[in-house]
């Protein structure tokens, strides 16, 4: 049986993005890798509007599943994925393979944040095909 790769997607505050990356990519895409995230700096909390929605839409109840992390707090990755903060990844050794370019919808109506949300589903789900196909 192969190992998985570790995916980390990386955000400035780890609160909001990178969690939806996180969930959504343990909720997708478990069977080709496993997921994680953590950010460069970290808030107390994960954003709440983040919580809310995932619940709706997918029933992940992201306070019970996550928590903020810092880089030093995963497992060293094999793939580093910034959501688009413009992020130095101070990962030694690893070079960030890709930069989602996302929008942060932090204080954003709701349907800014299902569209981000869905925007990271199809790229988790992308991400997923490329795995399958490089890993096989």
């Amino acid at each position: 049986m192969r190992r998985k790769p570790k995916v980390a997607f990386i955000c400035v505050h780890n609160s909001c993005r990178s969690h939806i990356a996180e969930a959504l990519g343990k909720l997708l895409a478990s069977d080709v890798f496993e997921s994680y995230s953590a950010g460069t700096e970290i808030k107390p909390q994960i954003n709440q509007d983040a919580v809310r929605i995932m619940k709706q839409l997918y029933g992940i109840d992201m306070k019970q599943t996550q928590y903020t992390k810092s880089i030093s707090d995963i497992p060293t990755p094999d793939i580093v994925i910034s959501m688009g903060c413009n992020v130095e990844c101070p990962l030694v050794g690893r070079q960030i393979n890709d930069n989602w370019g996302l929008d942060d919808p932090t204080g954003k109506s709701d349907e800014t944040f299902i569209q981000i949300i869905k925007e990271i589903e199809a790229k988790i789900m992308q991400l997923k095909t490329e795995l399958e196909q490089a890993y096989r």
